[in-house]
């Protein structure tokens, strides 16, 4: 029997988010320190399995509602089932034929949840890898991205971006240019151009995320959306400022310039701050990480943060600083 095991991996919005959904440029890291997979093998039946995430039983009235609050009602078995639809409508959009035989699949995550590091995303990555293997369908590079995004914000209505997708499907350290010039339509998928950058370039960066200040990405980013659907000037003017600093950061890579590098990182966050209503706790993980002299910005929603750091004992002072807010630090791996 075939058993296919397929992995999609956090990631760390580095610069220039929340500007994907808006026509914007990023630049995004993989993070293989977490990891969603998807195990799938041939079965009489098509079959979801629940994981461990998609809770019934719990211990209390307010262990439900937390549950509710981080994950919603449906937890990942949605992702994994308009994944499964979301596939099979591209196949048939686009022609492609494969066999048609069944199978079971279950998922598992050790992502942390509700704190921007992409948890949804990876379970809707990992799920199409598999698909993909099993029924022997290539679907190009560029699209899978665009599939997968789809996935959210067509069938399940989740308001995204695709940074996120892009940084999972092409892993590594990603440039992704959103420009309404610079897209284009791949098999009836808006694409948008991506560069992979070398990251070697990178100076010393650091991940710090808190369980307790999790919350949906949808707080964020709805309100947002809606400003900037209303025409918001400030909303407007600081989509494309996000998108000037993420150039500014890649020259800055590219040179070698790692104080410039460090500063536009400060400025991501500040610019984000001027424009949208963040928790105090996240906001607190910021400070925390800034009085130790490191850059800090949201790595995702809020939840999580990124930032760069000059030596050994900077990061043990920030790393003391966010642990005392209850933060896990760690350094991201970024290649395998």
């Amino acid at each position: 029997m075939e058993l296919i095991r397929a992995r999609a991996f956090a990631r760390a919005g580095l610069i220039g988010n929340p500007s994907d959904g808006y026509h914007g440029r990023t630049l995004s890291l993989i993070v293989r320190n977490y990891w969603a997979e998807v195990v799938l093998y041939e079965w009489e039946d098509l079959e979801i399995i629940l994981s461990q995430e998609d809770r019934c039983r719990f211990g209390s009235m307010a262990e439900l509602q937390q549950d509710v609050k981080l994950h919603g009602y449906y937890g990942g078995v949605r992702l994994v089932k308009a994944t499964i639809r979301c596939f099979a409508d591209y196949c048939q959009r686009n022609g492609i034929q494969h066999h048609r035989r069944n199978f079971s699949i279950r998922y598992q995550s050790n992502i942390p949840r509700a704190v921007g590091m992409a948890g949804s995303s990876g379970i809707i990555i990992a799920t199409l890898r598999a698909l993909m293997q099993f029924y022997k369908v290539n679907i190009p590079l560029e699209v899978q991205p665009s599939l997968a995004l789809s996935v959210e914000t067509g069938e399940l209505r989740i308001n995204g971006g695709l940074q996120d997708r892009v940084a999972q499907v092409y892993e590594g350290l990603v440039f992704m240019n959103f420009a309404e010039e610079r897209t284009r339509i791949l098999d009836g998928m808006e694409v948008g151009q991506y560069e992979r950058i070398d990251p070697s370039l990178l100076p010393n960066i650091y991940m710090a995320f808190s369980h307790d200040a999790g919350e949906p990405t949808e707080v964020t980013h709805a309100p947002l959306r809606a400003r900037f659907d209303e025409g918001d000037p400030k909303i407007h003017a600081a989509m494309k400022r996000f998108a000037e600093i993420t150039d500014e950061a890649r020259a800055a890579l590219l040179a070698g310039d790692q104080q410039r590098f460090h500063q536009l990182v400060d400025e991501n966050f500040d610019l984000r701050q001027s424009i949208c209503d963040l928790s105090p706790s996240h906001v607190r993980m910021i400070e925390a990480a800034r009085s130790a002299g490191a850059s800090a910005k949201f790595a995702g929603s809020g939840g999580a943060i990124v930032g760069t750091f000059s030596d050994r004992s900077q990061y043990e002072a920030l790393r003391r600083n966010l642990t005392a807010i209850g933060c896990e630090v760690f350094r991201p791996q970024i290649e395998a």
